[in-house]
């Protein structure tokens, strides 16, 4: 058996940690710092196997509970960075060069990689997803500290001293202690895109254009841009009423903003940097040509024509920036000129710049680092930064599309037609121009503003590009008139037109979420393929999207059954795709637990069934994981990087699989997921008072005080576990340390499954088996049923709880058991001894404060009305989930 490594191995960890308890002492107290160490050590004790018997948590006062979690919270926060700061993405070839000597080996030349990006799309998709319960402020610390932390490194490297940037962090620590850790409001849209735009300012401009410019120098030449920023953030109305067309205008334009100012920077800057004269140098004459038509007359100038036609190049800009912000430039420009019509406008003018660069001085004055990185900028983000996704679910667009057709006396009963009817009654509707709305008609307010989205959408593509929105997500999509129900939507607002060539700018998207939805999708997109109008669209625009959402059918069918079904469905929807002779594009609702499809995104993605990727994939990026993977450039570019060797290698790398074992593979897994899926249906749907014991057992309550997102936890304000969203659910079972989304109905598919020797071969062999238990046994490690049935005795109906919990804790021994047997480990994560040292540092910082969150838990339900309880329900909330990570 390996031996286990030590629990604390990483410097910056004991940095860190040293320096929040100088500031512990400092700020709170000798006392409050001696009665933490206390119990610091006492927990660490007791994970090490001494006999522990009391942390001594009963010691604290209310308002010494509310101090010390918060640092064990910070404390844990801290320890992410240290480890984002160590840690690689993945193993193997987890960057593009890497991924090219891979494929290199397999025969696969640069040349072939280069062209297949030339037709690729990777894009990240950020959205407001509430699981990041941490307040903007204090990732702004966190922030700043990372940054220190690299000066510290450059300091220590160069043998300079280090203290006065110890200094700087130790006094962000201190911040950090004296900074409110809870929101007092909930977030309003306006606010999730504030933060959302803050992101994209700090990480993805300056990121997205260096990464382009390392693989052009790994392909040895120059790609179109291949990974692409996309946000649902302002445009994701499901289930949030707060999402409208003036959110959707207010997402456009702060992005707009920033992607502009950054332009009219670089242009500044490269204006004071090209002090070129014309009479010491022979000037291109298409850029004197962009000089004179430039409108700068100053004299101090007119021997400098880049400067001049920088300087017009800056007046079109700033044009621009009022155009489509309303708001002025940062600086004045030296004359009035017209706004740029589109990004493309503006590249020709600075392609004219380079290419009299060139003439001058070579490759080595043209391809200076601020020219090319704005010419890049303006390739990758255009005026519109990151493309917005629309979404809505398919229920709302029936009903807006049944009361227009009524008002307009064409179907006075749509909701009551057949699925053939209605696709007969849509296709008719398509196959003409005259809109349905009625001008003077009352429509409900749902329909009103239903129209008023598909309005702003039409006007903010003419304001700020084609690129600006280019999908329309249909969630609980079920059938071909979903998708056609958004078409006779886009047509009110002209972004559908009919004709022998069908046009739509924007394409209908359908999201498959339940496990009922996954084994239909291939049916339901093979007939909509065979649709004249959506085949010609498909056709026309070269691909067609479809997305796949790992939530609900995790929650409606438990974890290994959703991960095997959103294989097949994959594989069989290429199937459908290739006889269409239509190139597929899978969006990936990822969340950041491994029950909403966490885990590594290297290792899902190269995992994938092959003929699935086709180089062109897109992935949610949701709460906490934007501020884990892109809470610093150096993180966003390791992951990004992944991601792009990962799509390159899932689209061109051989099956490593004999079809022999591929077949036996996927039989075994089908008697599996039955398995697992009655286990996992048994407990959730088929066991009396299984919501009642949810929501006494978890903080589910309590979670929604939190104030993290603008949208509801449940989509229709019931009880039923059916009505919760995937989120809430998926976090309060992490809180209470049972994880049992990730993980219940696994050990009786395993248990039950005869041939043990096929299974290891499975975990051994095949990449999606390895990945599902990998994720899986992270899961099992952060869970803990001694701490699970202390959130159990919160259920007041004593047999309740004892018809309940006994099967959980069952289910987890053979979860458990089955999966090491399966691997060949002694211990979870006998195979992993970096992830197993990083939770099991976080073990006994999580302990204490599950343990007080169930006091508080009790106490607050009992009746207790201090304000200090609630909130410390809250801390200890925020606290857990931070030392979790992928908690959401």
């Amino acid at each position: 058996m390996a031996s286990r490594s030590p629990i604390q191995q990483n410097p910056d960890i004991r940095f860190l940690g040293r320096l929040l308890g100088d500031v512990i002492r400092e700020h709170g107290g000798t006392r409050l710092f001696e009665r933490t160490e206390e119990i610091r050590r006492a927990s660490i004790d007791r994970h090490r196997g001494e006999a522990i018997a009391d942390l001594g948590l009963d010691k604290l006062d209310l308002d010494e509970t509310l101090a010390f979690v918060r640092g064990f919270g910070l404390f844990s926060m801290l320890a992410n960075l240290a480890e984002d700061r160590a840690a690689p993405v993945a193993d193997g070839a987890s960057d593009l060069a890497s991924a090219l000597r891979v494929l290199g080996k397999d025969g696969i030349s640069r040349e072939e990689v280069a062209r297949l990006l030339e037709g690729a799309l990777i894009a990240p998709v950020l959205t407001a997803h509430p699981t990041e319960v941490r307040r903007k402020s204090v990732l702004d610390h966190r922030a700043q500290i990372a940054r220190l932390m690299q000066e510290r490194d450059a300091a220590g490297a160069a043998g300079e001293p280090v203290e006065a940037v110890e200094g700087a962090i130790a006094r962000r620590i201190a911040l950090l202690w004296h900074t409110r850790t809870l929101r007092r409001d909930r977030l309003y849209v306006t606010d999730e895109v504030d933060n959302a735009v803050d992101v994209m300012r700090d990480v993805f401009l300056p990121v997205l254009p260096e990464l382009a410019a390392r693989w052009e120098a790994a392909l040895g030449r120059e790609v179109p841009g291949f990974v692409r920023l996309g946000s649902w953030i302002g445009g994701d109305r499901d289930g949030n009423p707060h999402v409208t067309a003036a959110s959707l205008d207010y997402a456009l334009s702060r992005a707009a903003r920033l992607v502009l100012r950054s332009c009219l920077d670089a242009v500044h800057e490269l204006g004071a940097e090209l002090s070129i004269s014309s009479e010491l140098a022979a000037i291109d004459p298409a850029l004197e040509a962009l000089a004179e038509a430039s409108g700068d007359t100053s004299a101090h100038r007119r021997d400098e024509p880049f400067r001049r036609a920088l300087a017009g190049i800056y007046a079109r800009l700033a044009a621009t920036h009022c155009e489509l912000t309303g708001t002025p430039p940062p600086r004045a420009p030296v004359a009035d000129r017209p706004a740029y019509r589109s990004p493309e406008e503006l590249l020709d003018d600075l392609e004219t710049i380079a290419a009299a660069l060139r003439k001058l001085g070579g490759a080595g004055l043209a391809s200076g680092d601020a020219l090319s990185r704005l010419i890049r900028t303006v390739r990758l983000f255009g005026f519109h930064l990151a493309t917005l996704d629309l979404r809505q679910n398919s229920a709302v667009h029936e009903r807006v599309v049944a009361e227009l057709l009524a008002a307009a006396g064409v179907e006075a009963d749509y909701a009551a037609l057949g699925e053939e009817e209605r696709i007969a009654l849509l296709r008719a509707e398509l196959a003409g121009a005259r809109p349905l709305r009625i001008a003077w008609h009352d429509y409900r307010e749902e329909t009103t503003s239903e129209l008023a989205i598909i309005d702003a959408v039409a006007r903010a593509r003419d304001r700020f590009g084609p690129a600006a929105i280019t999908q329309y997500v249909v969630s609980m999509a079920t059938s071909v008139s979903d998708l056609l129900e958004v078409l006779v939507l886009l047509r009110e607002a002209g972004l559908y037109r009919h004709g022998e060539r069908p046009e739509c700018p924007v394409m209908p998207v359908p999201l498959f979420e339940t496990i009922g939805d996954l084994e239909a999708a291939p049916a339901i997109m093979r007939e909509a393929l065979c649709l004249p109008e959506l085949a010609a669209l498909a056709k026309a625009r070269g691909f067609q999207e479809v997305m796949l959402g790992y939530s609900d059918s995790n929650k409606d069918g438990g974890y290994l059954t959703s991960s095997w079904h959103l294989a097949r469905a994959s594989e069989a929807l290429a199937g459908v795709f290739d006889e269409a002779g239509v190139t597929m594009q899978l969006f990936h609702g990822r969340g950041g637990s491994v029950g909403r499809g966490g885990g590594s995104a290297f290792d899902a993605i190269r995992g994938q069934p092959r003929g699935t990727v086709n180089a062109r994939i897109r992935i949610t990026e949701q709460g906490e994981v934007i501020a884990a993977k892109y809470g610093s450039r150096e993180n966003a570019a390791r992951n990004l990087e992944a991601m792009a060797s990962a799509t390159v290698l899932a689209t061109l790398e051989p099956e490593r699989i004999a079809p022999t074992d591929a077949k036996r593979f996927a039989a075994a897994m089908e008697e599996l997921s039955r398995t697992a899926f009655a286990a996992y249906r048994a407990l959730v749907y088929e066991t009396g008072g299984f919501a009642d014991f949810f929501r006494q057992m978890t903080p589910i309550a309590e979670i929604a005080g939190l104030k993290i997102g603008s949208r509801p936890a449940s989509r229709k304000g019931t009880d039923r576990i059916e009505d919760l969203r995937a989120i809430p659910w998926v976090f309060s079972w992490s809180q209470a340390r049972v994880m049992l989304p990730g993980w219940y109905g696994v050990g009786h598919a395993l248990s039950a499954f005869g041939d043990r020797g096929l299974l290891r071969a499975m975990a051994r062999e095949w990449p999606f088996f390895r990945n599902a238990l990998a994720n899986m046994e992270m899961v099992l490690a952060k869970s803990d049923m001694g701490i699970a049935r202390r959130y159990a005795l919160l259920v007041e109906d004593d047999n309740l709880r004892e018809r309940i919990f006994p099967r959980i804790e069952e289910g987890w021994s053979l979860t458990h058991d089955t999966l090491l047997e399966a691997t060949g480990q002694h211990r979870l994560l006998e195979n992993s001894p970096q992830l197993d040292a990083s939770i099991r540092l976080r073990l006994p910082y999580i302990e204490p404060l599950n343990l007080l969150q169930v006091e508080l838990l009790r106490r607050h339900r009992g009746g207790e009305k201090d304000p200090r309880i609630a909130e410390g329900i809250q801390l200890s909330i925020n606290a857990i989930a931070t030392a979790l990570r992928n908690s959401g």
